[in-house]
């Protein structure tokens, strides 16, 4: 069983306890997931299955789309309401000067990733040091925001549609947007859209795989995620070649190619480089290799 499951992640569940349900409904012990949602956020999880594990690093890659709640006046020590209360101020602010200051948090910025994530520094996820220890410094890195639209205000909260890059705190961007307006401000609500072409539209509950009379039919092939590459097809002894991790020679202009056996199977993620063709990554099924 290999390829992409997209799940609708519903709250109170970590994305590792998305996983870890799979592993057992799924009967498949290789199961994976393309970029972490906090317990309480909702929507879109892509988990990876079999062979598709090995595709990690381009699923957490793509673009994410988010629809946020931004409560102002409150600060929080982990940037959402579910933390512990640091300061309140008032915040009456317009909508504006809100729209001002959107406009500033847009494009390629400096993010200060939050103590409370999973990153690590010498060794320790900084949510570990954050509980024994406090706030550690933590250097900012490069993010991009595409763009965020506000689409009004929700039960006292502005509602934000943000489309960004990998890595993008979503609950770091409310808190940063807060200090800008100089009322402070954390994240009340979370829900994932999208991951690069992928929907959640198109995901399934927990519940629902489970419930399936068919598993294997939702899931989506691994190839989609290279949608963007060309397509080779290699043949006869030169499958066989790559298939056994040699480089083959070829006349094709210099790039990455998604390449597929004579028969349509996804074999591997490739590279043209120098009149060769070079493997990436493979999504083959391992065999004993015949020279």
């Amino acid at each position: 069983m290999n390829g992409l499951l997209l799940i609708d992640k519903q709250p109170d569940w970590t994305s590792n306890d998305v996983v870890a349900k799979m592993r057992g409904v799924l009967r498949e012990r290789r199961v994976g997931h393309a970029g972490t949602l906090d317990p309480m956020a909702t929507g879109l999880l892509v988990v990876l299955v079999g062979r598709a594990t090995r595709a990690s690093q381009y699923a957490e890659a793509q673009r994410k789309h988010y629809l946020a709640r931004l409560r102002l006046g409150l600060t929080t020590d982990t940037q959402d309401i579910w933390g512990r209360t640091v300061r309140e101020r008032p915040a009456d602010i317009s909508e504006d000067r809100l729209r001002e200051v959107l406009r500033s948090f847009t494009g390629e910025i400096a993010q200060v990733p939050p103590m409370y994530s999973a990153i690590k520094v010498n060794g320790r996820k900084l949510y570990d040091i954050a509980r024994r220890s406090g706030e550690i410094e933590r250097q900012p890195r490069p993010i991009t925001v595409h763009a965020i639209e506000l689409l009004g205000r929700e039960d006292g909260d502005w509602v934000l549609d943000i489309r960004c890059s990998k890595g993008t705190y979503v609950r770091t961007l409310c808190h940063d947007i807060g200090e800008a307006l100089g009322c402070g401000g954390c994240m009340s609500a979370l829900r994932r859209l999208e991951v690069g072409a992928f929907s959640v539209d198109n995901a399934r509950t927990v519940a629902e795989v489970e419930a399936a009379e068919d598993r294997e039919a939702l899931l989506i092939p691994t190839d989609r995620l290279f949608a963007d590459r060309p397509r080779l097809t290699v043949k006869g002894a030169a499958e066989q070649k790559l298939r056994c991790g040699n480089a083959l020679r070829s006349d094709t202009a210099p790039g990455e190619y998604r390449v597929y056996a004579e028969n349509g199977d996804f074999l591997a993620l490739c590279r043209v480089e120098d009149g060769r063709l070079l493997t990436v990554k493979s999504f083959f099924e391992v065999e004993t290799c015949r020279n």
